[in-house]
């Protein structure tokens, strides 16, 4: 049976998923929008973290950061079944994963952070990036080829996440730069819609303008369900991962400044395509 802790646009996308794929669902929220969505969604609402960790042997944690993460382990691990596999879906810091991995007694925690926002969770289009042992991520598999089209183990407890960093890290840089080189079109009279067929159709193309801004940013929709404080939280575990390297990353502290200096213009809670926006009021 599964479970999923974190009930929220992520989680509840795929609690969907999951139900519609024909799997039993039980779910645990300390917020009542939460739980009610998990419930619509053909989930089963536990009362508690220890009702659900005494129900499943499958537990999908779906958290907004490192914090929480552990928090919730605090209170969920003592109950956690033998042989149970936490699945931590997050994006989250490598030394908590690491340290969660280390305190498991009898169940494995391993980290499988996702990128494809809540559409790509309900649609099971979802990139999951994995650390942990091999063995562990082969018993997942059937339910991940339900959550997601690819899958990719990058190595041990923890890699995940560093790696979901890292690719974070180049989406936030990529908007800054497309979006400057909108400006750039715009000043040269080139309208932003014939700049991205000529970029996707060269090197210089990415996720970003392929699929940020036809679909989010040249409407005008900014709804893609991840937040301007998602990614600015994400960009400093960046420059906080390359501080624990010792390592002098001039690009990275250049992106983060900008993600920054948006604060004044962009709440934490605006969609984060916006940072297309910041400094600017012009239309491209």
């Amino acid at each position: 049976m599964i479970g999923v802790v974190g009930c929220g646009a992520m989680g509840g996308a795929m609690i969907a998923r999951l139900v519609e794929k024909g799997h039993e669902v039980h779910c645990f929220d300390e917020m009542p929008e939460a739980r009610a969505r998990a419930s619509a969604n053909g989930g089963t609402v536990c009362e508690s973290l220890s009702e659900l960790a005494q129900k499943c042997d499958l537990i999908i944690l779906s958290l907004p950061k490192a914090k929480v993460v552990a928090d919730v382990m605090a209170d969920l691990a003592p109950h956690v079944q033998d042989g149970a596999i936490i699945l931590d879906t997050s994006t989250s810091e490598p030394d908590t994963t690491k340290t969660l991995a280390a305190g498991a007694q009898g169940y494995t925690f391993i980290d499988g952070p996702v990128s494809g926002g809540p559409g790509g969770a309900r649609a099971g289009t979802m990139t999951m990036v994995m650390g942990g042992p091999a063995d562990a991520i082969a018993t997942l598999r059937p339910v991940l080829d339900d959550l997601t089209a690819k899958t990719v183990h990058v190595g041990p407890v923890g890699t995940g996440h560093a790696a979901k960093i890292a690719n974070n890290l180049l989406c936030a840089a990529n908007l800054v730069l497309v979006s400057e080189m909108a400006r750039l079109a715009n000043s040269n009279g080139i309208p932003l819609e014939n700049l991205l067929q000529g970029v996707n159709a060269g090197s210089g193309r990415s996720a970003v303008s392929e699929v940020n801004f036809p679909k989010w940013i040249l409407n005008g929709a900014f709804d893609s369900g991840f937040t301007m404080g998602l990614m600015r939280k994400d960009v400093g575990l960046a420059i906080k991962l390359a501080a624990q390297g010792g390592l002098d990353l001039p690009v990275t502290r250049s992106v983060a400044a900008i993600w920054e200096a948006s604060r004044d213009e962009l709440a934490d809670s605006a969609d984060f395509n916006e940072i297309f926006n910041f400094g600017t009021t012009e239309h491209v």
